[in-house]
């Protein structure tokens, strides 16, 4: 596996993969030909479906500007690698292609050219282990934790980066709460997280607690739909889930800064599971590829700083996991607002739930989270191609 910065990158909303992805390959493309007098780029599959309402086109222009670019729209071809592809072309004065480029959106931000990510440092591997099985079967041999291989893997600088991704978290929660304008794009949507917080504070401390974290997650998400800084955790359409959790714990529970960061690398590592052995897209695998394991990283997350053992852990990832099984991305009007917003809160506080009822047992169970991690994978591949973010099934019909 990869580094586990992949897994929270700091960038722009509202779609890692449709808009993160983009703006990077068209930055990189302008490196590849700067002498192109003009581009023309073809957004094929899911990112010519929901291109427009994901601000694809306006990525990819900024990450080519100031030259003119023009794009071509062509939903009704699917390539076999990943629905989320592009095909770059330089343009001469006369507008002949001198250089051409294919590449691939694969989720949170992360591209691959159909061969290999183009996003690993170095093309290093810095993970011998990619299944959690024998991960933790190697820390309870050395008696280490998760968050103590995370570290032996990436080197004592993983915790500089993770520094930096919780500042830009927390910054995001608190941009969000003071921002309650109507959200761009034709549904009108008003915020709703300045709202949520202000009226948490006349709630019993059982549901105010509950009612908060409703209240951060919106507001990150709402930063997201507006296209601000987020992070991926693990991706812009479920960039709420992770931080919304923490911030609550650090606020309420009295936890440092350092417990925070140890819980994001262990909240990494399972999202690099995923990532590594099935799919974070939902344009590939539908919204439990995001939903899904935003609440597999936080449920994890919180588990761990309230003292889980390595058993009940990998407990609370898997029914985070199963429990969001079949999840479509289905979202309305090809924007990442209805049902993607909501969607935040909800699996924050399922991620709360599932860490307390694992946190209550021995941690044994019969499914484990590397089966539980497949069969997302093997769902998500039959789903239907209208309920994999493409705008034409479920809700989206609405």
């Amino acid at each position: 596996m990869n580094t586990i910065k992949e897994i929270y990158k700091i960038g722009r909303g509202p779609s890692s993969s449709h808009t993160m992805g983009p703006y990077k390959a068209a930055r990189m493309f302008a490196q590849m030909c700067p002498e192109a007098q003009s581009y023309r780029v073809s957004l094929y599959g899911s990112l010519a479906a929901t291109g427009k309402g994901h601000l694809t086109d306006t990525a990819v222009r900024d990450g080519l500007a100031p030259k003119d670019v023009e794009i071509v729209w062509r939903a009704d071809v699917v390539p076999q690698f990943h629905t989320n592809c592009m095909h770059y072309e330089g343009l001469d004065a006369e507008g002949n292609a001198i250089r051409e480029w294919t590449v691939y959106s694969i989720g949170g931000g992360s591209l691959s050219d159909g061969s290999k990510s183009l996003d690993a440092e170095d093309g290093r591997e810095l993970y011998n282990m990619s299944k959690l099985a024998d991960i933790q079967k190697y820390i309870e041999s050395q008696g280490l934790s998760f968050w103590e291989y995370v570290e032996d893997c990436e080197g004592p600088q993983i915790w500089s980066y993770l520094s930096d991704v919780w500042e830009q978290m927390q910054k995001t929660i608190e941009e969000g709460l003071s921002n309650d304008h109507v959200l761009p794009g034709c549904l009108h949507l008003r915020s709703k997280a300045k709202q949520y917080f202000t009226r948490a504070s006349s709630y019993k401390p059982s549901l105010q607690s509950r009612a908060l974290v409703t209240s951060y997650a919106l507001a990150v998400s709402e930063q997201n739909a507006r296209g601000g800084t987020v992070v991926t955790a693990p991706t812009c359409g479920s960039c709420g889930v992770v931080p919304a959790v923490l911030y609550h714990i650090k606020r309420n529970h009295g936890f440092s800064d350092r417990d925070i960061l140890k819980a994001l690398a262990t909240a990494g590592l399972f999202g690099n599971i995923i990532k590594t052995n099935a799919s974070i897209s939902g344009a590939e695998v539908g919204c439990q590829g995001e939903i899904g394991s935003a609440c597999v990283m936080a449920a994890v997350a919180v588990n761990q700083i309230f003292g889980g053992s390595p058993q009940q852990i990998e407990c609370a990832a898997e029914m985070a996991m199963e429990h969001n099984l079949g999840l479509t991305c289905d979202p309305v009007c090809g924007l990442v607002q209805i049902p993607c917003i909501e969607r935040n809160p909800i699996a924050a506080l399922r991620a709360l739930d599932v860490s307390l009822y694992a946190l209550l047992s021995d941690g044994k169970h019969i499914v484990s989270f590397d089966k539980v991690v497949d069969t997302m994978k093997r769902t998500g591949h039959d789903l239907p191609s209208p309920y994999k973010e493409t705008a034409r099934g479920g809700l989206a019909k609405v």
